[in-house]
């Protein structure tokens, strides 16, 4: 049996018991990938990030509790909290080695950390009936899509009233799907749904503001916006658009720190 560092930090928030959970288990290198699996559905979180040291930052890998994904921000900021808070790290950023190439974070002059991401402009689509249905039966002004769908709708209110078939939703065509709007008291805020990979309604998600921010940002005329995800946790997010990339600012807040025993791993 092998016993691995682990950590529970709420991710976009300055306050534990809101914000996103993500779980954090530090490694000193990879166990198969079934295990991380497996470690990911037990922990039953919407993210586990898992990190392995390497000469030149770490390699970062995320885990939903039904699969791995391509890109993950509030695990991403979970894990440069524990590295920086708990572990020590002493440098001005981080460089995370990842399957969407390589991330930079760093502790940011107002507090929290700024993480480097690529911008994933959406691009105008006709939306599928069976999209607008799974919503229930929203009325979109705009339809865009990039790795995930984001349905623009009219107002705050209209944002927080939909009601998704999460049946239906993991038919759509798209990891997941953002539902946004322009903010009453924010620029603008959304909510994200991914059942197909096991995240029905997620709290916060930083993945989501690589494709909001860009479309916020020319829809309002500013490179810097205020975003606010209104899960029922709901969590902050401060956006800076710099074209090719984003720049996502958040806090995070530590509410669990213990250890992972694997069996069958010497």
């Amino acid at each position: 049996m092998s016993k691995h560092q682990y950590f529970q930090v709420d991710a976009f928030t300055s306050n534990v018991f809101s914000g996103n959970p993500a779980g954090v288990c530090s490694l000193d290198d990879w166990l198969p990938d079934d295990t991380l699996c497996k470690i990911a559905a037990e922990n039953n979180l919407s993210e586990t990030a898992f990190y392995v040291p390497r000469t030149n930052g770490f390699d970062l890998r995320w885990f939903t509790p039904e699969a791995e994904v391509d890109l993950c921000g509030h695990a991403t900021l979970a894990t440069a909290f524990v590295l920086y808070e708990l572990k020590g790290f002493k440098g001005p950023r981080i460089q995370f080695h990842t399957r969407s190439g390589t991330l930079e974070v760093s502790p940011h002059k107002q507090g929290g950390y700024a993480m480097l991401f690529p911008s994933r402009k959406g691009e105008l689509v006709e939306p599928e009936q069976a999209l607008l249905e799974a919503l229930g039966g929203v009325k979109p002004l705009e339809v865009l899509k990039s790795r995930d769908y984001m349905v623009v709708l009219e107002n705050e209110a209209a944002v927080r009233a939909v009601y998704p078939d999460m049946r239906m939703l993991k038919l759509i065509d798209s990891l997941g799907v953002i539902v946004t709007a322009k903010g009453d008291k924010v620029d603008f805020v959304s909510r994200f749904f991914a059942p197909k990979v096991g995240v029905p309604e997620d709290p916060v998600t930083g993945s989501a503001h690589c494709t909001l921010t860009p479309y916020w940002s020319e829809k309002l005329g500013k490179v810097e916006l205020t975003a606010r995800q209104i899960s029922q946790r709901g969590g902050e997010v401060m956006c800076h658009y710099r074209g090719s990339n984003v720049l996502l600012v958040g806090q995070a807040r530590l509410y669990l720190e213990g250890v992972i025993n694997v069996p069958g791993e010497s």
